[in-house]
């Protein structure tokens, strides 16, 4: 083997090119950059995946979902087309309200208990149900190592309380350190 091919086997080797290498320093080899911007773009998409996978469920569970949305717009509009109707027919509108009127209170209490208890047993059932999916997906996800975790940054300079006496304590307590 001549010294040329020694020269250029050194430099740019089967097994190892010094001069790019070299180049790397400086500069990332844009293939495997590529290829790295890929894996976290794919890993972000994992993840969010992950966070807000809506299981498919079947037609009855649709419809009961469409129906139990329908009972919070229609008492908003049909309030608004109270308001309305008292504009522009003053006398039907008095009509109707005095009926009301003689609706007895024992009824009206029952009517604000049938609502407030379908209300109140829909905000607990989404809240229950939205607590029991947070938990499985934050279960699903892997863990974020130590080395990962993102340091507490305290502001530079003064902070401006104007007079808040939380964030004077904080101060104080920052500078204390």
């Amino acid at each position: 083997m001549g010294l040329i091919e020694q020269v250029f086997s050194l430099v740019f080797g089967s097994g190892r090119n010094l001069v790019r290498d070299t180049a790397e320093v400086f500069r990332p080899n844009a293939e495997a950059q590529a290829q790295r911007d890929l894996d976290r773009y794919g890993a972000s998409l994992a993840q969010y995946a992950q966070e807000f996978y809506a299981p498919q469920r079947g037609w009855f569970d649709r419809l009961m979902d469409a129906l139990n949305r329908v009972p919070r717009p229609a008492m908003a509009l049909g309030t608004l087309g109270l308001f309305v109707s008292a504009m522009v027919d003053p006398a039907w509108f008095a009509a109707r309200m005095s009926g009301l009127a003689l609706v007895p209170d024992p009824l009206w209490w029952l009517l604000g208990a049938i609502v407030s208890f379908y209300f109140g047993a829909r905000h607990q059932a989404k809240g229950q149900e939205f607590q029991r999916d947070l938990v499985a997906r934050m279960a699903s996800m892997p863990a974020r190592p130590a080395s990962q975790a993102e340091p507490v940054v305290d502001p530079p300079g003064p902070v401006h309380t104007d007079g808040n006496a939380a964030l004077e304590d904080w101060q104080r307590h920052r500078r204390s350190r």
